[in-house]
Protein backbone atom coordinates (compact mmCIF):
# COMPACT_ATOMS: atom_id res chain seq x y z
CA UNK A 1 0.00 0.00 0.00
CA UNK A 2 1.13 3.54 -0.76
CA UNK A 3 -0.24 6.53 1.16
CA UNK A 4 -0.42 10.32 1.06
CA UNK A 5 -1.86 12.88 3.45
CA UNK A 6 -3.95 16.04 3.08
CA UNK A 7 -4.59 18.52 5.90
CA UNK A 8 -7.45 20.94 6.41
CA UNK A 9 -6.60 23.35 9.22
CA UNK A 10 -7.97 26.30 11.16
CA UNK A 11 -11.58 25.12 10.99
CA UNK A 12 -13.50 27.03 13.66
CA UNK A 13 -16.31 25.12 15.34
CA UNK A 14 -17.63 24.54 18.83
CA UNK A 15 -18.69 21.50 20.76
CA UNK A 16 -19.98 20.52 24.18
CA UNK A 17 -19.08 17.43 26.18
CA UNK A 18 -22.26 17.10 28.24
CA UNK A 19 -20.94 14.05 30.14
CA UNK A 20 -17.80 15.91 31.28
CA UNK A 21 -17.61 16.90 34.94
CA UNK A 22 -15.68 20.12 34.24
CA UNK A 23 -15.60 23.12 31.96
CA UNK A 24 -15.77 20.98 28.80
CA UNK A 25 -19.49 20.55 29.53
CA UNK A 26 -19.90 24.16 28.41
CA UNK A 27 -20.20 25.05 24.73
CA UNK A 28 -16.70 26.07 23.67
CA UNK A 29 -14.77 26.31 20.44
CA UNK A 30 -11.44 25.38 18.94
CA UNK A 31 -9.60 25.86 15.69
CA UNK A 32 -9.69 22.28 14.51
CA UNK A 33 -7.54 20.44 12.02
CA UNK A 34 -8.49 17.40 9.99
CA UNK A 35 -5.63 15.35 8.56
CA UNK A 36 -6.59 12.57 6.19
CA UNK A 37 -4.25 9.77 5.15
CA UNK A 38 -5.28 8.17 1.87
CA UNK A 39 -4.15 4.80 0.61
CA UNK A 40 -4.29 2.65 -2.48
CA UNK A 41 -2.80 -0.49 -3.89
CA UNK A 42 -2.49 1.02 -7.37
CA UNK A 43 -1.89 4.71 -8.11
CA UNK A 44 -3.75 6.55 -10.85
CA UNK A 45 -2.29 7.33 -14.29
CA UNK A 46 -0.39 10.30 -12.79
CA UNK A 47 1.16 8.16 -10.06
CA UNK A 48 -1.11 9.73 -7.40
CA UNK A 49 -2.87 7.97 -4.55
CA UNK A 50 -5.43 10.77 -4.82
CA UNK A 51 -5.26 13.95 -6.87
CA UNK A 52 -5.19 16.67 -4.20
CA UNK A 53 -6.70 19.11 -6.70
CA UNK A 54 -9.75 16.90 -7.06
CA UNK A 55 -10.57 16.71 -3.35
CA UNK A 56 -12.67 19.87 -3.38
CA UNK A 57 -15.66 17.74 -2.37
CA UNK A 58 -14.02 17.20 1.02
CA UNK A 59 -13.37 20.92 1.53
CA UNK A 60 -17.00 21.65 0.56
CA UNK A 61 -18.29 19.03 3.00
CA UNK A 62 -16.21 20.53 5.82
CA UNK A 63 -17.41 24.06 5.01
CA UNK A 64 -21.06 23.00 4.76
CA UNK A 65 -21.12 20.86 7.90
CA UNK A 66 -18.42 21.95 10.34
CA UNK A 67 -17.12 25.45 9.58
CA UNK A 68 -18.60 27.80 12.23
CA UNK A 69 -20.88 25.01 13.46
CA UNK A 70 -21.69 23.70 16.88
CA UNK A 71 -21.23 19.95 17.13
CA UNK A 72 -23.34 18.10 19.63
CA UNK A 73 -23.61 14.50 20.78
CA UNK A 74 -26.83 12.91 19.52
CA UNK A 75 -27.71 12.02 23.13
CA UNK A 76 -27.14 15.50 24.58
CA UNK A 77 -30.16 16.05 26.87
CA UNK A 78 -30.13 19.79 26.06
CA UNK A 79 -29.90 19.34 22.28
CA UNK A 80 -33.51 20.15 21.47
CA UNK A 81 -33.60 23.18 23.77
CA UNK A 82 -30.26 24.54 22.58
CA UNK A 83 -30.99 24.17 18.88
CA UNK A 84 -34.56 25.51 19.15
CA UNK A 85 -33.24 28.95 20.11
CA UNK A 86 -32.94 30.98 16.92
CA UNK A 87 -33.01 28.03 14.56
CA UNK A 88 -30.84 27.87 11.45
CA UNK A 89 -30.33 31.64 11.39
CA UNK A 90 -28.35 31.33 14.64
CA UNK A 91 -26.94 27.79 14.68
CA UNK A 92 -25.25 25.55 12.22
CA UNK A 93 -25.75 22.31 14.13
CA UNK A 94 -24.01 19.04 13.37
CA UNK A 95 -24.89 15.94 15.40
CA UNK A 96 -22.59 12.95 15.95
CA UNK A 97 -22.46 9.95 18.25
CA UNK A 98 -19.54 11.52 20.13
CA UNK A 99 -18.17 15.03 19.66
CA UNK A 100 -14.93 14.23 21.46
CA UNK A 101 -11.75 14.51 19.42
CA UNK A 102 -11.73 10.70 19.28
CA UNK A 103 -15.40 10.48 18.29
CA UNK A 104 -14.95 13.08 15.57
CA UNK A 105 -11.96 11.21 14.13
CA UNK A 106 -14.01 8.00 13.92
CA UNK A 107 -17.04 9.77 12.45
CA UNK A 108 -15.04 11.66 9.84
CA UNK A 109 -13.20 8.50 8.85
CA UNK A 110 -16.52 6.91 7.89
CA UNK A 111 -17.75 10.03 6.07
CA UNK A 112 -14.59 10.62 4.06
CA UNK A 113 -13.81 6.97 3.30
CA UNK A 114 -17.19 6.59 1.60
CA UNK A 115 -16.68 9.80 -0.39
CA UNK A 116 -13.14 8.91 -1.51
CA UNK A 117 -14.10 5.40 -2.57
CA UNK A 118 -16.97 6.83 -4.59
CA UNK A 119 -14.81 9.52 -6.22
CA UNK A 120 -12.07 7.04 -7.17
CA UNK A 121 -14.38 4.16 -8.06
CA UNK A 122 -12.93 2.14 -5.20
CA UNK A 123 -9.27 2.54 -6.18
CA UNK A 124 -8.35 4.75 -3.19
CA UNK A 125 -9.58 4.79 0.39
CA UNK A 126 -9.00 6.51 3.71
CA UNK A 127 -6.38 4.86 5.92
CA UNK A 128 -6.65 7.24 8.89
CA UNK A 129 -8.16 10.50 10.05
CA UNK A 130 -6.40 12.59 12.67
CA UNK A 131 -8.37 15.38 14.30
CA UNK A 132 -6.49 18.13 16.09
CA UNK A 133 -8.16 20.30 18.70
CA UNK A 134 -6.19 23.53 18.49
CA UNK A 135 -2.47 22.69 18.37
CA UNK A 136 -2.23 20.75 21.61
CA UNK A 137 -4.55 17.75 21.40
CA UNK A 138 -5.29 15.17 18.75
CA UNK A 139 -6.88 11.80 18.16
CA UNK A 140 -6.55 9.40 15.24
CA UNK A 141 -8.95 6.80 13.93
CA UNK A 142 -7.67 4.11 11.61
CA UNK A 143 -8.67 0.59 10.77
CA UNK A 144 -4.99 -0.10 10.08
CA UNK A 145 -3.85 0.44 13.69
Amino acid sequence: MITCRKSYTDIPFAHRQHHHDGHCALIHGHNWGIHITFGCVRTDANGFVVDFGKLKFIRRWIEENLDHACVFNEDDPMLEQLTAVGGASIWKVYKVRSCSCEGLAEHLYAVFDRMVKEATEGRAFVVAVEVTEDSRNSATYSTAL
